[in-house]
């Protein structure tokens, strides 16, 4: 499980505290699918960081009992002036797996050809995307964390990740941040509700996009 204690969250903009998450306990529970909903600028992918490390909050702990993901679709983790496989290396080395069975794996997965030895600063967004998609397709995760991204490239490549994906979803639990709703109640069976600093959680994501909606119809002001 994950256990998020305390946590708070927050950036400044114009002088003022805007709170992603406001003394923020909740525990991420095993066994079931969560869908982050909540409007633009709610901070949505920012917890998705906290949660997985990639940031850290302003004060609290995220306590993790689990293998957790870096947020795929998110490829600020990748260190620009390093190659392709330079990057899986770091990641390997980082998740203690195996270095030359990851490498093989993200390079065939990836299909990036001879890009894979150049620098990612070099890359499209979307060569970017499917390295940080065969990366994580490449480790065992308790948690999957997604950001928007499910799918990229071609439709014969979307296809090969979506049953990668799906592969990986029989022994793992995802959290996923997404705009459509469809995604969501495809892939997620529970949900939580971020607005305003505060998460709350509903065992039925049709529940937590109902929420979700109502709170859409009135103008949040911090």
């Amino acid at each position: 499980m994950i256990r998020l204690e305390h946590v708070t969250k927050f950036y400044k903009h114009r002088g003022q505290k805007r709170y992603i998450a406001k003394d923020v306990s909740f525990t991420v529970p095993r066994g079931n699918s969560i869908g982050l909903i909540g409007r633009n600028g709610a901070g949505k992918s920012t917890l998705l960081k906290v949660i997985a490390g990639t940031i850290r909050p302003n004060s609290g702990r995220i306590l993790r009992y689990a293998r957790v993901s870096f947020p795929l679709g998110f490829a600020g983790s990748f260190n620009p002036a390093l190659t392709g496989e330079q990057n899986v290396r770091f990641v390997a080395r980082i998740y203690q797996h195996d270095t030359n069975q990851l490498i093989d794996y993200v390079r065939d997965f990836a299909e990036l050809g001879k890009a894979f030895y150049m620098p990612v600063k070099t890359y499209s967004s979307g060569m970017k995307a499917r390295l940080a998609f065969g990366v994580s397709m490449g480790i065992e995760f308790d948690y999957y964390l997604i950001d928007e991204v499910t799918a990229v490239g071609d439709k014969r490549f979307r296809v090969k990740c979506r049953e990668a994906f799906e592969k990986k979803l029989e022994h793992s639990d995802i959290i996923m941040v997404s705009h459509s709703v469809g995604n969501l109640k495809e892939y997620c069976t529970t949900g939580i509700v971020l607005e305003g600093g505060e998460l709350t959680y509903y065992s039925n994501i049709d529940d937590a996009v109902k929420v979700h909606n109502e709170n859409m119809k009135f103008e949040y002001r911090p």
